[in-house]
C-alpha cells in the first residue's frame, strides 16, 4: 500500500520526542503508526536501517524555488528533488519570485506545482506588495491562502514606520515576520564582509553593522507590537548577542543560521586556500560562488554563530538555498548574483562540524527538525511536523553520520550548481529520504 513502510534496525534520534534509542518505525497510510523495538510480523515494505541514524525529515525554513518567473534557475520540482537528496521533507518557499508571492494567486500556483512531489512545500508570503517596501500586502488574505510566515526576503523592510505597521498586523494574524536584516544605507553596495580580506581583494565591504542595526530595530518593534520576529540567516556576533538579550527579556524572537555561515569565513572569497590566497600576490581567485548575502564573515563571527547555536539562541539551521545559473556567477564579482545552492550539502556540512567536535549530533538533528518546526509553530499547519511520534507525518531522513564524500556540484539535482564547497570533503550522507511513507530518495527508492 502506498504510504506504508517499516524502517527497521536503526538508531532513532527524535529530539522533539526526547527519543534516542534503537527502535523501529512503522508508517501506515503516510503517518507514523508505531515506534518500538523489533516491530516484526507487519505487512509493509521494509527499509533496513542497521548501522544508520533514523531522524525526522528535515525542515527548511528558508528555500528559494524561483518559480514562478525564474524557472531557468530552479523550479518547484527541481527544488523538491534537491530537498529530498538533502534529507529535507518540508521546505518553506520564500516570496522573491516573479511576480512576488504577495497574493493568493501566486501562493496557489506554488502549492499546485508542489502537489504530489517528494517534499512538502509551505509558502511564505511577502510583507509588502511586490516586495517593493512601499505598501503592505494583503496580509490577512495571504494567511487565509495558507502562508506560514511573512517576509520580504532579499530585502529588509527599510522603512521603520512600515515595519512597525507590519509587526502590528502580523501580531493580530498570529504569524511571524522573517526579516532579512540588512540596512541598505549601511550596506552601501558591499559585496562581501568588510575586513582584511575585502581590503586585500579590493572589493567593497559590508560591515556587520548593516545587519545588526535592523536586528536591534526589529527586536524593539516586535516587542512593542507583541509580534513574533524571526531573524533570517543570522551572521554577526552582535546580532547573536542582541537576540540572546531579547530572549532573556521575553521577546518572541527566533533565529536561523545557514550551514555556510557556520563553516566558511570571508577568506573563501579568495579561493580554496582562503587566507593564504588572500595574502599571496598570485593567489587571488575572487570566487563568486562564495558571494552570498549576508556575506561570509570573519572567524570571530563564525565562532559566535556556532556558540549561539549550541546555546539555543539560534533555533534552526536553514539553508537559504539560492540556486543560480552559471552565467549569474561567471562574471565580474561586483555583478555576480548573491547566493549558494545549499540543500544537498547541508547535512554534510553539519556532519563535518560534528566530526570536528563543534556540534553534538543530537543538537544538529534538533536544529534541522523540531527546532524549525517549533520556531514557526508549524505543528498547527502539519500536526506532528519535525517529530516521529505516533500520528506524526511519515517523514524520515535515514543518515550515515560517518561516511565521507566529495562535493560534486555537477551531480546536484538542483539546477543551481553554485557552491563554494566544490571539491571539499564533507562528513555524513543522507542514505534515504522518506516522505509520507514513500522512499523518495536513496536506498529503497522506486
Amino acid at each position: 500500500m502506498s504510504g506504508d513502510l517499516l524502517i527497521r534496525g536503526g538508531r532513532l534520534i527524535d529530539p522533539g520526542s526526547g527519543v534516542d534509542a534503537m527502535l523501529d518505525v512503522l508508517i501506515r497510510e503516510g503517518r507514523v503508526a508505531a515506534v518500538g523495538a523489533d516491530l516484526g510480523g507487519v505487512d509493509a515494505p521494509v527499509l533496513e536501517a542497521v548501522g544508520r541514524i533514523v531522524a525526522p525529515g528535515f525542515v527548511d525554513l528558508h528555500t528559494h524555488v524561483r518559480e514562478p518567473g525564474q524557472e531557468y534557475k530552479e523550479t518547484v520540482a527541481s527544488g523538491m528533488a534537491a530537498a529530498a537528496r538533502g534529507g529535507f521533507t518540508t521546505i518553506c518557499a520564500m516570496p522573491n519570485t516573479e511576480p512576488a508571492m504577495d497574493g493568493p494567486p501566486v501562493v496557489a500556483q506554488v502549492q499546485e506545482a508542489a502537489r504530489g512531489g517528494p517534499a512538502r512545500v509551505l509558502c511564505v508570503g511577502a510583507v509588502t506588495r511586490g516586495r517593493a517596501g512601499e505598501r503592505l500586502a494583503e496580509l490577512a488574505e495571504l494567511r487565509d491562502a495558507g502562508v506560514v510566515a511573512f517576509s520580504d526576503d532579499g530585502d529588509a523592510i527599510a522603512s521603520g514606520t512600515l515595519a512597525r505597521r507590519a509587526f502590528e498586523y502580523a501580531s493580530d494574524l498570529g504569524l511571524p515576520i522573517a526579516e532579512h536584516c540588512e540596512d541598505p544605507a549601511l550596506a552601501e553596495g558591499g559585496v562581501m564582509h568588510e575586513g582584511v580580506v575585502s581590503t586585500r581583494l579590493g572589493l567593497r565591504g559590508q560591515g556587520a553593522l548593516a545587519e545588526v542595526s535592523i536586528v536591534e530595530r526589529d527586536l524593539r518593534l516586535a516587542e512593542a507590537a507583541g509580534a513574533r520576529l524571526h531573524i533570517c540567516h543570522i551572521s554577526a556576533r552582535e546580532s547573536c548577542e542582541a537576540v540572546a538579550e531579547a530572549k532573556a527579556r521575553g521577546v518572541a524572537v527566533t533565529a536561523e543560521v545557514t550551514p555556510h555561515h557556520l563553516l566558511l569565513t570571508d577568506a573563501a572569497v579568495a579561493g580554496p586556500n582562503g587566507a593564504a590566497a588572500a595574502a599571496s600576490p598570485g593567489g587571488l581567485r575572487y570566487d563568486t560562488n562564495a558571494k552570498v548575502n549576508p556575506p561570509l564573515r570573519s572567524g570571530e563571527h563564525v565562532a559566535a554563530c556556532l556558540e549561539a547555536l549550541r546555546a539555543g539562541v539560534i533555533d534552526a539551521v536553514a539553508t537559504d538555498h539560492a540556486p543560480h545559473t552559471v552565467t549569474d556567477k561567471q562574471c565580474e564579482f561586483d555583478r555576480a548574483a548573491f547566493g549558494i545552492s545549499a540543500l544537498e550539502t547541508a547535512w554534510g556540512v553539519l556532519g563535518a562540524l560534528i566530526a570536528w567536535g563543534e556540534l553534538p549530533l543530537d543538537m544538529a538533528i534538533e536544529r534541522l527538525t523540531w527546532g524549525p518546526a517549533r520556531a514557526w509553530d508549524l505543528d498547527r499547519v502539519v500536526p506532528g511536523l519535525g517529530r516521529l511520534a505516533v500520528g506524526s507525518p511519515g517523514d524520515v531522513a535515514v543518515l550515515d553520520p560517518s561516511s565521507r564524500w566529495t562535493v560534486e556540484p555537477e551531480r546536484f539535482a538542483s539546477k543551481g550548481k553554485n557552491t563554494p564547497l566544490a571539491g571539499m570533503d564533507l562528513v555524513g550522507s543522507v542514505v534515504a529520504t522518506v516522505s509520507g511513507g514513500r522512499v523518495v530518495w536513496g536506498e529503497g527508492a522506486s
